[in-house]
């Protein structure tokens, strides 16, 4: 699910690259603010290489693809080094496969960033008083908040003249494609979760 080069107004794209240069301004300074910045650099560098290779391998789910997104599994995982890895991972896949536009890397770290940080709140508020339901959550909702700003930055975006009713029931398919990834994702953070508590739970995230 990402934005391509010329969807989208260049006023939106520009607006896209501040926000997500805000939000990744703002987890480097609460990055700095950690104990030891440097000890979550190694889990952020592996989890953006699965992030990279999992956004890659689209499913068909007709009529259209669908692929692993992963922020909740980001959120949960690194907190507030989420953003920067998304927008890492992103800009490599722009610029090696053509995966999602250059022009719209700010909306797209958005649309998968904002769900990350979100993720990571509610495991931090929840996770360790009840984990299962926090990691199902974390990782669903993260699905949803993500392709509804997809939808609303679509919608919002649509130049003059077009038909906006055909483009809502072009987006409710897409949508609709994209609800088995919704419980899909879900099982995923709780299935990491849980191996993590058995195998080491030193490496929980939030302690």
């Amino acid at each position: 699910m990402h934005l391509p080069d010329g969807l989208l107004p260049a006023g939106m794209a520009l607006a896209g690259y501040a926000g997500a240069a805000g939000l990744v301004g703002l987890s480097l300074g609460r990055i700095r603010r950690l104990p030891d910045p440097q000890a979550g650099v190694p889990r952020a560098a592996m989890m953006t290489s699965v992030f990279f290779a999992a956004s890659l391998v689209a499913v068909p789910v007709p009529p259209t693809t669908v692929h692993l997104m992963l922020s909740g599994l980001m959120g949960v995982l690194l907190g507030w080094f989420a953003m920067p890895a998304i927008m890492v991972g992103l800009f490599l896949q722009a610029v090696l496969f053509g995966h999602g536009g250059l022009t719209t890397l700010g909306l797209n770290g958005l649309i998968l960033g904002v769900p990350a940080l979100a993720a990571s709140a509610l495991w931090g508020g929840f996770g360790r008083r009840l984990p299962d339901l926090a990691a199902l959550l974390a990782g669903s909702g993260a699905v949803i908040a993500a392709l509804a700003i997809f939808a609303g930055l679509v919608l919002a975006g649509l130049p003059p003249g077009i038909d906006r009713g055909a483009e809502r029931a072009a987006l409710s398919v897409f949508v609709i494609a994209h609800l088995p990834l919704v419980l899909a994702e879900g099982v995923i953070v709780l299935a990491v979760l849980r191996i993590l508590r058995r195998v080491e739970p030193r490496l929980l995230p939030h302690g």
